[in-house]
């Protein structure tokens, strides 16, 4: 697969992670890739490893399953609306098809007994173990700017996240650029997606575009309103204190969350160093509405 092709769908792919509300058709997406909408629909599987249309489809299940779970006041037709579908049947339909149950049903579920598919993972689910007794640290909620980025995507959230940062490392070193500004995009929430389907982003901060774009592109972490929680700990807890996070925090927090990622600003990135030990602030976006 040839770094063009690749950096052509890294380009519609953020702007489906832009905001998965909007109308996502797939002529306008080839126009973004500059394909005719034929070649593109091929490219993009290729790239991908599936459809566009099926990958729209998760996103905005993955979207739709957080705010039936934290966003208990909003209807499931208000949600459904939210995740870009006008018909409740088609959406519900939709999510069953995704999660083998039916919107409401998701709801009702309790999530401190609910299964959660990093738990499967040894580590994560001692680390789970560790987390459930701290306090939840509180937050920051502050308007941040958005910010320019390298980045490599990744597929997997696990100790394969290395190699993501270790291409990065070297195309910045190669380029003279500084490494210091590091930034792990979260796609996916891996209390009800499988680790090995979860999708991550190695983002670089930059002061200038990317002047060639192959296996390093460029995007824009977007900005707004966040909750800045700082979190530290060991290999295998980041994830369980994400998923408190989203589990206790926000439901009671009054705020509705946003449409874009969240993301880790690393201040010691526990995928390069060799103690496995993480310091980072999580930003979560999150809105009135």
């Amino acid at each position: 697969m040839s770094q063009h092709h690749i950096s052509r769908i890294n380009d519609v792919l953020f702007y489906i992670h832009q905001d998965i509300s909007q109308p996502l058709a797939g002529r306008e997406l080839a126009k973004i890739a500059a394909y005719s909408e034929q070649h593109f629909h091929r490219i993009f599987k290729q790239v991908v490893g599936e459809s566009i249309h099926q990958y729209i489809r998760r996103t905005r299940m993955e979207y739709a399953a957080n705010q039936l779970m934290f966003d208990t006041k909003a209807s499931v037709e208000e949600i459904a609306h939210k995740c870009g579908f006008s018909s409740l049947s088609s959406f519900s339909r939709a999510f069953k098809a995704t999660f083998n149950m039916a919107p409401g049903e998701w709801r009702k579920q309790d999530l401190q007994v609910a299964e959660k598919p990093y738990l499967k993972d040894p580590e994560v689910a001692a680390g789970y173990r560790r987390v459930a007794q701290y306090p939840l640290p509180q937050p920051k909620i502050i308007e941040v700017p958005q910010r320019l980025a390298a980045y490599v995507r990744h597929v997997g959230y696990n100790r394969s996240i290395r190699q993501a940062w270790l291409v990065l490392r070297a195309w910045a070193n190669a380029e003279g650029r500084a490494f210091s500004n590091q930034f792990g995009v979260h796609h996916s929430n891996p209390a009800w997606v499988e680790l090995n389907q979860c999708r991550y982003v190695a983002c670089l901060e930059i002061d200038k575009p990317v002047k060639v774009r192959g296996i390093v592109n460029q995007l824009v972490i977007p900005g707004g309103l966040h909750a800045v929680f700082r979190l530290e700990g060991v290999y295998g807890e980041l994830l369980p204190q994400i998923s408190m996070i989203l589990e206790k925090w926000l439901p009671d927090s009054g705020f509705k969350l946003r449409s874009t990622p969240a993301y880790a600003h690393y201040y010691n990135n526990h995928f390069l160093n060799d103690t496995e030990q993480f310091e980072l602030d999580f930003f979560l976006p999150i809105g009135f509405f």
